[in-house]
């Protein structure tokens, strides 16, 4: 086939033309959204296998996972969403369910496989859809804009440029570093993450195409010439590993073995097992619909009433993504807000979510590559996407306070509860409080649906 024939095949299957974009643009965004979400691959295994699980089983899991439900959300919905299993609800699984409530790794993925056939059956009720659709514009607006300021933060973090103290968070210290020692491992890469930052910056201000994966790209080559000359060390007990590929291991595949079919769903009708499953809900329901709202307002898919045309697809790969996440053996599948990334670079079909799923396929393979793409690469990417998602905050109507309030309470909740459903949470209850005690519903028509979900948020933060 020639390229020709190839591009014509490709304008039928993902309607290129009709999205304003191109072969060459979606696959530069597909690339650029696998490498600022290609740490999933290395940190998943690792926060997973503290509950006993197999990290190499963990690993294959986690990259046939992303290849399976990314795959799915293109076929689905031909939209540029890429999904892995999610940040957070990891955590979630690994810190809470089971290290501290003593739940076997086993029942875990049983209650995370239960949670997506829920999902499964609320897509095709169409109630995931509906409560899409029931939360204001200026509300999705206000979405976009949290995820940016938490997606910088997190960049922020990953860079160390953002660390812990005294008084929660502070600038990293150059001269501490200097002090004991540490320059040469955590020292260098803030800096190297800074760098990154402003050659980024630059890249994007001159609207060079493919400018986010190129920063990506030079701010990890500026980390092997640092580690090639002694300027950057590698000190596992840091977490800082070297970014120079090693291929010592060879190319095997891990094997998916211990993981594969081991939910145990013993304990599945206790009361404390409901209440996972229902904290599992929780959390992937609106830290989807968020994703979906933030990326999909940034990107100018959503029409005139606000809503997502083929929301039903996309909420249905997310679904059958997290079961056959559970089978394989690993967390919650989730749309990542990484997406944003990629969406910045131009994406706008599946073509996008194809691309970045058969990198996640050729990881497999490829594991040394991937795996050696440092966090202070990737870091300046989300910082500058960041920027990027915030300038929705010039659509939220600032001259009505009953808006502009609940916009602003589910903006900073984001990053400063650092999780995106938090925010949605926050800002739901405050809308419907601040426009029932001002005496605007009628005047808003405000959802039914509004007013169960503020019930419901409320309850959470009360009961779990």
């Amino acid at each position: 086939m020639s390229s020709g024939e190839k591009g014509n095949a490709l304008e039928k299957i993902f309607h290129l033309k009709e999205n304003h974009t191109t072969v060459k643009t979606e696959v530069v965004a597909g690339i650029t959204t696998f490498m600022t979400m290609a740490y999933i691959l290395a940190v998943n295994p690792n926060i997973l296998g503290e509950t006993g699980m197999d990290s190499g089983a963990v690993f294959t899991a986690t990259a046939l996972a992303a290849l399976i439900a990314t795959l799915l959300m293109a076929a689905f919905s031909n939209y540029p969403f890429v999904l892995a299993p999610g940040m957070g609800l990891n955590a979630y699984f690994a810190y809470t369910v089971v290290m501290q409530m003593g739940y076997s790794w086993q029942m875990a993925l049983a209650a995370v496989f239960t949670e997506g056939i829920i999902f499964i059956i609320l897509s095709l009720t169409n109630v995931r859809e509906a409560i899409f659709n029931a939360i204001p514009m200026n509300l999705k607006h206000a979405v976009s804009v949290g995820i940016g300021l938490f997606i910088a933060f997190i960049g922020l973090q990953n860079a160390k440029i953002v660390v812990g103290s005294a008084t929660l968070v502070s600038v990293y210290s150059f001269k501490g570093a200097l002090g004991d020692g540490t320059f040469r491992s955590v020292g260098i890469t803030v800096v190297l993450a800074l760098i990154g930052v402003l050659i980024t910056a630059i890249l994007v201000a001159k609207n060079i195409k493919g400018n986010i994966l190129w920063g990506i790209l030079a701010t990890w080559v500026l980390g092997i010439i640092c580690e090639l000359t002694g300027l950057y060390v590698p000190d596992a007990e840091l977490g800082m590993f070297s970014v120079i590929p090693s291929f010592a291991g060879g190319l095997s595949v891990p094997s998916l073995a211990p993981t594969f079919m081991h939910m145990d769903f013993k304990g599945i009708f206790s009361v404390n097992f409901l209440v996972i499953i229902f904290a599992f809900l929780f959390v992937d329901l609106f830290d989807t619909l968020g994703t979906l709202i933030g990326v999909a307002s940034k990107a100018d898919m959503l029409d005139k009433d606000g809503k997502l045309p083929k929301i039903k697809g996309a909420l249905m790969a997310d679904a059958v993504g997290t079961s056959v996440g559970a089978v394989l053996g690993t967390s919650t599948t989730t749309t990542f807000v990484e997406s944003a990334a990629g969406v910045s670079e131009g994406g706008r079909t599946g073509l996008t979510s194809v691309v970045a799923a058969i990198l996640f396929g050729l990881s497999l393979f490829l594991s040394p590559i991937f795996l050696a793409i440092p966090s202070f690469a990737t870091a300046p990417a989300l910082i500058i996407v960041g920027f990027l998602m915030i300038t929705s905050i010039t659509k939220i109507n600032f001259d009505d306070f009953t808006e502009a309030i609940p916009a602003y309470i589910c903006i900073i909740a984001m990053p400063f509860m650092y999780s995106i459903s938090e925010g949605i949470a926050m800002g739901v209850i405050s809308y419907v409080v601040i426009n029932l005690a001002t005496g605007k519903v009628k005047e808003k028509k405000i959802s039914l649906l509004m007013y169960i979900l503020a019930i419901l948020f409320v309850l959470k933060y009360i009961l779990i």
